[in-house]
């Protein structure tokens, strides 16, 4: 358990340190699109980075060994990170959506701006609402037996009491995947459209079609990693908290694994980013006049 969660969170970290540092460094990459994808790895990561490492040995050991402080420390952080990473996968879709469905007012309507925005909320929503339930304990208020998990089996549980596990499931995964879902449809409605009737260059469709099927991907790598683990926090409290501690663990990691995933797709689909990763991994990128080089 320990070598495959250990593989898992260093491909995490590096798989998205590879990409911060290759749009950050490479000019050509500094897009609206790409910015947003900066700024999801930035939170992929920081959870393979401060949250996998210690949930690793939460999920190895079956014990929390880091005490009670560190325990709503790490909880409001792996909260915070991982509904910001679901938040950025929207936007993303949102951006595409744009891209794809009015490119002649792509440019007008989403700007540098607009993305530093998105990019506001994406931190800033999670964040005050992350820290803000566990700091408070509102989440497991009303739940009988919580205060002597924590304090006499020395266990950091995930739990959510009736209330919380409804708005954790609609605010932070339902209502983001619904609007992925439908951006995807109209992605896909519109690619197919312009495929049969409209006349434009072959590369031009080939673009539209390659990014809807990234997209999808995503999408569908995003409801596989973040549907079971949802579903149970929100049936687990109407269950009376019935689900194995090892189920809803391994469910959790499911979870996690999305960000693992993320750059994996990116390096599959996007040539850019093999291309930027040799010139990480070769050295290149401390060569002079390296951050102008042509990736696309």
């Amino acid at each position: 358990m320990y070598f495959f969660l250990v593989v898992s969170s260093t491909i995490t970290i590096f798989g998205n340190l590879g990409i911060i540092i290759s749009i950050s460094h490479f000019k050509e990459l500094h897009s609206p699109t790409n910015f947003l994808i900066l700024s999801m790895a930035a939170t992929d990561f920081l959870l393979g980075l401060i949250i996998m490492p210690y949930s690793m040995v939460r999920s190895v050991e079956r014990c929390w060994l880091f005490g009670k402080l560190f325990c709503k420390v790490h909880y409001s952080f792996d909260l915070m990170l991982s509904v910001i990473s679901i938040f950025h996968l929207c936007c993303i879709a949102i951006d595409r959506f744009y891209a794809i469905c009015d490119p002649l007012r792509y440019a007008i309507k989403i700007t540098i701006s607009i993305i530093k925005k998105m990019i506001f909320i994406c931190w800033s929503i999670p964040a005050v609402f992350a820290f803000g339930v566990v700091i408070t304990n509102s989440h497991v208020s009303g739940i009988a037996g919580y205060e002597m998990l924590v304090e006499c089996f020395n266990l950091c549980p995930i739990t959510f009491n009736k209330l919380w596990s409804l708005v954790m499931f609609f605010f932070c995964f339902f209502a983001p995947g619904s609007v992925m879902v439908g951006i995807y449809v109209k992605i896909f409605i519109v690619s197919q459209r312009h495929a049969k009737i409209v006349k434009r260059t072959s590369e031009n469709m080939q673009k539209d079609r390659k990014a809807a099927k990234t997209l999808g991907i995503v999408m569908g790598v995003f409801i596989a990693c973040w549907l079971p683990v949802f579903i149970t926090i929100l049936v687990d409290p109407f269950l009376n908290f019935s689900t194995p501690e090892v189920l809803f663990d391994a469910l959790n990691w499911l979870g996690y694994f999305n960000s693992t995933c993320n750059p994996l797709i990116y390096g599959f689909f996007y040539p850019w980013f093999r291309k930027a990763l040799r010139y990480i991994v070769l050295g290149k990128i401390f060569e002079t006049d390296s951050c102008l080089a042509r990736l696309c």
